[in-house]
């Protein structure tokens, strides 16, 4: 009963968190190598050990940068729905389920899938992105997913990307959410890897059209690779969060208090 109870206030405070414009956060500076918040990462570490998101395989540090960006981005009112977070976690094999979309309102995940990456960005594991035109490469970092329309592969949603230099020109490079035959369990279990796309994050078919109408419309898209370069340039992932203590301390305090149990 009482890990019920305690369930249930985490998403209750998080999602009071989430609420209104700023949910009484702040990101005043976007200084690389600042403050990284306490308060962030100890709600950030409930969230993940709530919902058990290590034994679904998903990174620790993926989780806790996508869920910083998302709290940047609501912030800074880029996103029309804030209900649910994406996460590609390329740092995983494309044999794995390695696409996350976690209701952060419900405190549950909604779907943990296959997903594709660009063929030049490797073959069973990507390892190399770009934001250029042609490059057939997989992008990192924060994207906002747009609007849906159909086009050669059937229903797909567009993307904007929110971090210049890094994906900025994802639309231009029509790098959008599609179904694809290529990405499956089948073809998982066959040991082929999903690294067959133009830079698309391409999913299941079967699934597509469920996944593109639950995060279309402006909700946050993270690609997580353990990339140095990208660690170092995302003005997102150093921004600096200024949380104020006295908005969130019933909260902290009552998702630490299990841990110690």
């Amino acid at each position: 009963m009482k890990k019920i109870l305690f369930v249930c206030l985490l998403f209750v405070g998080v999602f009071t968190l989430n609420a209104g414009t700023g949910g009484g956060k702040n990101f005043p500076s976007l200084l690389t190598g600042s403050n990284q918040s306490p308060e962030l990462s100890s709600i950030a570490d409930s969230i993940y050990y709530t919902i058990h998101l290590d034994s679904f395989g998903l990174n620790r540090d993926a989780f806790f940068y996508a869920y910083k960006g998302y709290q940047f981005l609501s912030a800074q009112n880029k996103l029309n729905n804030k209900n649910v977070l994406t996460i590609c976690d390329y740092s995983q094999s494309s044999h794995n389920r390695r696409l996350y979309i976690i209701d952060l309102a419900a405190g549950k995940i909604l779907f943990n899938t296959f997903v594709s990456h660009g063929k030049r960005s490797g073959e069973e594991y990507a390892w190399t992105f770009s934001n250029t035109t042609n490059s057939n490469k997989s992008s990192l970092g924060f994207l906002v997913t747009g609007e849906t329309y159909k086009g050669k592969a059937g229903y797909s949603m567009h993307f904007d990307g929110v971090e210049p230099g890094i994906n900025d020109k994802v639309r231009k490079r029509d790098i959008v959410m599609h179904g694809s035959w290529y990405v499956n369990e089948q073809r998982a279990d066959e040991g082929g890897y999903m690294g067959r796309s133009l830079g698309c994050p391409a999913v299941p078919y079967k699934e597509h059209k469920q996944i593109i109408d639950l995060i279309k419309g402006g909700s946050c898209f993270f690609v997580y690779h353990p990339d140095s370069w990208y660690a170092q340039t995302s003005q997102i992932l150093n921004a600096r969060v200024d949380w104020p203590v006295a908005s969130t301390q019933t909260n902290v305090q009552g998702l630490q208090q299990p841990a110690g149990n």
